[in-house]
């Protein structure tokens, strides 16, 4: 799933849920069986019909990472999915990766929001293009000495050395 959204703006709910459930290989019983669960867990009934181009960024958000994972992948990549997404919806966004991964599947997340980070299992930060830490947050932050992963990130940030 990319930062940019990625769903058809075009389309409402319903038919791009249909849409990729096709393009998934999905049968038509299971596209509806599957698209009835998703609007109801995502609270979208009311909205099934609306355009997608109509909903704020933070549902189309979720909406799109509900559709990544449609088909029951066994990995997903998420790219800063919730980039310019309000608190409340970051947060439901991060129980429905939970839910993915409680599921069996592993998802990768990319994010700039170190607080994010405190949600995985591993975490991984790059420096100068080189994996300079990789490890379970609490592992970081003690090998790190440090109170956040915020800070951990800022430690590391510090040897970068940037080229002019």
């Amino acid at each position: 799933m990319s930062q940019k959204f990625s769903l058809y703006e075009d389309l409402t709910i319903r038919e791009n849920i249909r849409f990729f459930g096709g393009i998934y290989g999905l049968d038509r019983k299971t596209i509806k069986e599957k698209t009835d669960i998703l609007l109801k867990t995502l609270g979208f009934e009311s909205e099934a019909d609306k355009l997608v181009s109509s909903l704020p960024l933070g549902w189309r958000q979720k909406l799109s990472f509900s559709i990544a994972i449609l088909h029951n992948p066994k990995i997903v990549f998420l790219d800063e999915p919730t980039g310019g997404v309000d608190p409340v919806t970051r947060r439901q966004f991060w129980d429905l990766i939970y839910e993915a991964s409680n599921r069996g599947v592993t998802i990768f997340v990319t994010t700039h929001y170190m607080d994010e980070a405190e949600y995985c299992n591993r975490v991984s930060i790059m420096v100068d293009g080189k994996i300079e830490a990789l490890d379970t947050p609490k592992n970081l932050k003690k090998q790190f000495q440090a109170n956040s992963m915020d800070e951990v990130f800022h430690q590391l940030a510090r040897k970068a050395k940037r080229s002019e």
